[in-house]
């Protein structure tokens, strides 16, 4: 446990108070359409009323200047240092979709793909149906049993999302991306980076060949890419640093499987196509378990997905459909209600970036009255000021009457 965790815990008492985080995913942006950022051209009566009356500011995920991962931004906003707690993306996506991972195991996110020869074309294969996921990772198992007595099986995952498991004696987990992380770049292999990983380094690099040739007539989806290899760590839980009954609402696979490493309860949400439909959907089960959980993590994925396509406009449709939803969740008078994001993603850039992200904490002990709009600027001037995201968490705790006083 993280010295801070440990002296926190310590100072943790019970009560009977809510508390919502609501994470809209890559929620930050940097001045684009007209010189805004998405939060500041979209119509947001709901959020900017609860400004109104709420704390401001803005959180950094790691450290300034340091583009995060979804993984560490949300170990931050957990109250889990990310620099200590390093943990794969693979392990991530496989708990996420129920994948039963044990000490003989590596798995790693694996992305489908387009290729043109060794040149990768999309490295999201045109974010295809995952009935065409699963029908790739059918062919992939019913080809590929195993490598150098290895057991290698995949599993699909939303839309151009799989896990990758190998299972054997000898596997470890201390390998580099096989991604070039652009589109139009040559592929990039694997490599180890000690010795007890170059057997593990080479199975890879073969599994990635022979699914290029099983793959090669089968539309966009051509190839693939893996990263985030990793076996499974050990954290300390969640529920027992803060006391209290945890659960998570997501519905993608990677941020379901972050909530159960931490040890939260991860709550089931029927699957609905449309962006309103699906947030309803995460409504209506947060509604149905709501006397039953102290604390709600509440994921909302695609302002972070239209970020990286660089679509300024679907961005703005998202926090225009999470702040029409603002009311539902505020009917259930929860004692504290956050809004933020685990990292910014920025259609100007198309990718994850390093800017301070929005922090909103509305409480009946917030210092409100200092702004107008939930924006980057008015959080960069909020009560809050900019923080580390770790610390969010005791700020929760406090507002919510969750911290006894230190010291005498």
């Amino acid at each position: 446990m993280d010295d801070i965790q440990d002296f926190v815990g310590k100072l943790v008492v019970k009560n009977d108070t809510k508390i919502i985080l609501l994470v809209m995913d890559g929620l930050g942006g940097a001045p684009n359409l007209g010189g805004m950022t998405e939060l500041e051209a979209a119509n947001t009566l709901n959020l900017d009323m609860l400004a109104k009356a709420s704390d401001l500011g803005l959180s950094v995920p790691v450290l300034p200047g340091i583009t995060p991962g979804s993984g560490p931004g949300h170990l931050g906003i957990f109250g889990y240092d990310p620099i200590k707690h390093q943990i794969g993306r693979g392990i991530l996506e496989a708990l996420g979709i129920g994948i039963a991972v044990s000490e003989k195991d590596v798995v790693a996110r694996g992305n489908f793909a387009t290729f043109d020869g060794e040149t990768v074309l999309d490295r999201r294969a045109g974010r295809p149906a995952t009935e065409e996921n699963v029908k790739a990772c059918q062919l992939i198992n019913s080809k590929i049993k195993e490598i150098e007595g290895v057991k290698v099986q995949v599993f699909p995952g939303v839309e151009h999302r799989f896990v990758l498991k190998l299972t054997g004696d000898g596997l470890a987990d201390n390998l580099t991306d096989a991604d070039p992380q652009k589109d139009g770049e040559k592929m990039l292999y694997t490599t180890s980076v000690n010795e007890e990983s170059r057997k593990t380094a080479e199975i890879v690099n073969k599994f990635i060949k022979q699914v290029s040739t099983i793959l090669k007539n089968n539309g966009k989806i051509t190839g693939c890419l893996l990263r985030g290899f990793s076996k499974h760590p050990v954290m300390p839980k969640f529920p027992q640093i803060y006391k209290m009954r945890s659960a998570a609402i997501a519905t993608y696979p990677m941020y379901r499987g972050l909530a159960k490493l931490v040890g939260m309860d991860v709550l089931e949400v029927p699957h609905v196509d449309d962006e309103a439909g699906s947030l309803q959907s995460e409504v209506k089960v947060l509604k149905d378990n709501y006397d039953k959980y102290d604390f709600f993590y509440f994921h909302v994925k695609h302002t972070d997905s239209y970020g990286e396509d660089s679509n300024f406009l679907a961005k703005v449709d998202v926090i225009e459909i999470v702040d029409r939803a603002i009311p539902q969740i505020m009917s259930l008078k929860p004692d504290v209600l956050a809004v933020t994001g685990d990292h910014s993603t920025p259609s100007l850039v198309g990718g994850h970036s390093w800017h301070p992200v929005p922090l909103l904490i509305h409480s009946k002990y917030s210092r409100y009255g200092l702004a107008e709009k939930f924006s980057e600027k008015t959080c960069a001037t909020g009560s809050i000021g900019t923080i580390e995201a770790k610390n969010i968490m005791t700020l929760l705790m406090a507002n919510a009457m969750r911290l006894e006083k230190y010291g005498a």
